[in-house]
């Protein structure tokens, strides 16, 4: 019979615990109602890992069924045709720089002047006047009368005339479906993209991004759940819808300038479009993913070479791209059996989803889109180490933990 020293019973007891950690863990269990695009759902067509889904799932993998409800908050609202906003300029806000001219006048009240942030514009040696929500026209004919009541011009149609030099950022309210609904700075220049500070006096401004669609990225950009067809824009009382689709499909849409205290709402169709998720003038051109991959030869993420700027990817990336940027994807093929889980969050519902996937089915298998969901910002991915990477760190463990062990053996058997 074979004669079983103790080093080597206990060799065998540290083996048996730690190969047996070596073997996958169980899958993530998940709500069906959070899952939020395609790909996400469990496959059952393939050992990729499935869990447990509780509850059905609100959407199947066919078309699902949209909502096209209008907002309520719109009830009490007056409705407007979307020219009301687009036959005439944004009216004027904070941070607008105008030249201002008077008939007869060089330097004492003529100049250059800038709306305050309360809305007021004061003239040299005159009580301020507000200019919220007004248009050029408007606030000529303002000045045009405190200036004759005060007599300091003649009653003379072209006495005063206002000119818009730079259209400064407005503070915009944007909610719906959005990635960062709140209050935005829709327009906000660079310093070297200003206009009127070294051209000397010039008349008119042309701010592309303080428009409906340069609120809504700087609000992050639509999820892939808005209605793109039906974008409203609330100004005071009333408020107009918005058919930017064409920005997404190539077609002309009417864009609308947006002036200080509007509310923009994007409602949400409740289902997910893939046509929404790549860079458009109303989606992100990139987002933010959250990466780990601690594998056996990379103790840490620097070790993996994940840097800063790794987890910055264009906006439309999948999981399997994602991986690839993470470094999860190719190497020694003893490692091929390594697995990754991709966290996410439903933003309509808020539920959490956990999703994990075996990397190399996922490379060989023909129809990975089912199986390959598309990353949202603010996700993360996670690379789990493969079961021969586990084993050889379980055979290093053994041999560290024998050569401890050996001496008090030796010295109990000399007792």
């Amino acid at each position: 019979m074979p004669t079983f020293t103790k080093t080597s019973i206990l060799a065998a007891a540290m083996s048996a615990t730690l190969v047996a950690g070596c073997v996958a863990g169980p899958a993530p269990s998940n709500r069906a109602s959070a899952v939020y695009g395609p790909g996400q759902v469990a496959y059952d067509g393939s050992r990729q890992p499935q869990g447990d889904w509780i509850e059905e799932a609100p959407m199947g993998r066919g078309a699902p069924t949209c909502d096209w409800s209008v907002p309520r908050e719109l009830d009490t609202l007056q409705r407007v045709s979307p020219a009301s906003f687009l036959d005439r300029n944004a009216p004027l806000g904070a941070g607008d720089r105008l030249e201002i001219s008077i008939l007869g006048d060089d330097d004492r009240i003529s100049g250059t002047y800038v709306i305050d942030s309360d809305g007021s514009l004061a003239l040299r040696g005159l009580p301020p006047v507000r200019t919220s929500n007004a248009s050029i026209a408007e606030l000529t004919n303002t000045l045009h009368s405190q200036l004759v009541s005060s007599g300091i011009v003649r009653p003379l149609r072209n006495a005063v005339r206002v000119a818009l030099i730079e259209a400064s950022g407005a503070s915009v309210a944007v909610s719906g479906a959005v990635f960062q609904p709140g209050s935005v700075r829709a327009g906000d220049r660079t310093p070297e993209s200003r206009i009127g500070l070294s051209e000397g006096a010039v008349s008119g401004d042309d701010n592309t991004t303080r428009t409906i669609a340069g609120a809504i990225r700087a609000a992050g950009g639509v999820r892939p759940d808005a209605d793109v067809q039906r974008i409203y824009l609330v100004r005071g009382r009333s408020y107009a819808e918005f058919d930017l689709s064409g920005f997404i499909h190539g077609w002309a849409s009417r864009d609308a300038g947006v002036a200080t205290g509007d509310r923009i709402i994007v409602p949400s169709r409740r289902c997910f479009d893939a046509d929404l998720v790549r860079p458009t003038p109303l989606t992100a051109p990139g987002i933010r993913v959250y990466m780990s991959n601690l594998t056996q030869s990379a103790n840490n993420n620097a070790g993996a070479a994940i840097g800063e700027k790794t987890g910055s990817l264009p906006y439309g990336t999948r999981l399997l791209q994602g991986l690839v940027a993470a470094n999860c994807v190719g190497g020694s093929y003893m490692q091929s059996d390594r697995r990754a889980v991709l966290i996410s969050r439903n933003p309509i519902n808020g539920q959490s989803v956990v999703v994990e996937r075996d990397i190399e089915r996922l490379v060989r298998e023909a129809n990975r889109d089912t199986l390959n969901p598309f990353l949202m910002p603010g996700d993360a991915i996670a690379c789990y180490d493969s079961r021969w990477t586990n084993f050889r760190e379980a055979v290093g463990l053994i041999s560290q933990g024998i050569s401890t062990a050996t001496p008090a053996i030796l010295l109990d058997s000399a007792l």
